[in-house]
């Protein structure tokens, strides 16, 4: 494992240099923001017409269309989601310079093939390992998120030192910055998110919901136990890991842990998660999201509905409204 920490980085070689960020949403504010903040040269490239204009400009930021934002730029990152990437990337490509440098957040367009990049460009990922507003918090707290470094093609043979400062003015660099390739980040980043981050924990959220419904359990106490102390248990894992956890649980929590928890994630499950690996692996995932984008997403509408009509989201709804310090 290569980790770079800040006294690995010279973020010098982006002083007086423009760094044009396309998209400001999540990720996209979060960086355009840390960078102002870290002295750097920055430009936000939005459609006059969109929501994001007005947001931008309030924040103090200078903000451009596209095709005008990215001219003279010696970074353009590429900050907006995965399915308006190559639309955008045809959009602006003409007017970005000779050697300069396209950013991801996330492989995917490149890694699937959605943009294939002018060959006289550097080309590189910094992934930041959480939201944009983390992003943004820990910048400001002082801290940093860790985030991943991949260079695809260096063309002036600077790609890597361009990205590196980048990310150490989104605070990367004072968490750890760790180096992989857009391959290894795109694959085990729809991984996780499928099988664990997203897919595979609200589906055993609602299992365990419905199980516990249907056994005759009220609705709000199976709430309680299924969702709401799961923020408990997941802190406790991200500050110690499994050893934190076991800490801090009772020994009976720990001895059904052990006993029960393979029952539930078992051979079945585990030939699951080496099936999804393997779609996303020879690009089945992507041609089929692709796909689904084009159509319209008819599929992604109909499951996204179904997912917050279900009465798991009546009953937290009710009972975080009684929760005032859930309330921004």
């Amino acid at each position: 494992m290569q980790m770079y920490s800040e006294s690995d980085v010279d973020t010098s070689t982006l002083l007086d240099r423009q760094i044009t960020i396309l998209g400001y949403g999540s990720q996209g504010r979060a960086h355009a923001l840390n960078l102002k903040d870290s002295g750097f040269d920055v430009v936000v490239g939005l459609r006059r017409d969109g929501a994001s204009w007005a947001k931008a400009e309030a924040d103090g930021l200078k903000v451009m269309e596209p095709v005008d934002a990215v001219r003279g730029a010696a970074i353009v990152a590429f900050l907006t989601p995965d399915m308006v990437q190559k639309a955008l990337y045809a959009s602006v490509i003409d007017a970005i310079d000779e050697g300069a440098m396209l950013l991801f957040a996330h492989g995917f367009a490149v890694h699937f093939k959605q943009i294939e990049p002018r060959a006289d460009l550097d080309v590189a990922l910094i992934a930041p390992k959480g939201p944009g507003g983390l992003v943004r918090r820990q910048y400001e707290e002082g801290h940093g998120v860790p985030c991943l470094v991949a260079v695809h093609a260096d063309v002036t043979g600077n790609a890597l030192k361009m990205a590196l400062a980048y990310a150490s003015g989104i605070g990367g660099a004072r968490a750890g910055v760790i180096e992989t390739t857009f391959a290894e980040e795109t694959e085990t980043d729809l991984f996780g998110e499928q099988a664990v981050l997203c897919g595979g924990t609200t589906e055993l959220i609602v299992a365990g919901f419905e199980t516990l419904v249907e056994a005759g359990y009220q609705p709000e106490v199976a709430y309680y136990e299924v969702m709401h102390e799961l923020k408990l248990i997941v802190d406790l894992l991200h500050e110690g890991g499994l050893r934190k956890m076991h800490k801090f649980i009772s020994d009976t929590a720990a001895w059904g842990d052990l006993v029960s928890g393979p029952r539930v994630v078992d051979d079945r499950a585990r030939a699951a998660m080496k099936s999804i690996l393997a779609e996303i692996q020879d690009g089945t995932f992507a041609r089929n999201w692709i796909a689904e984008n084009e159509a319209g997403m008819p599929e992604f509408r109909k499951k996204m509905n179904a997912d917050l009509e279900h009465p798991i989201e009546k009953v937290g709804a009710d009972l975080r409204g009684r929760m005032d310090w859930l309330q921004e």
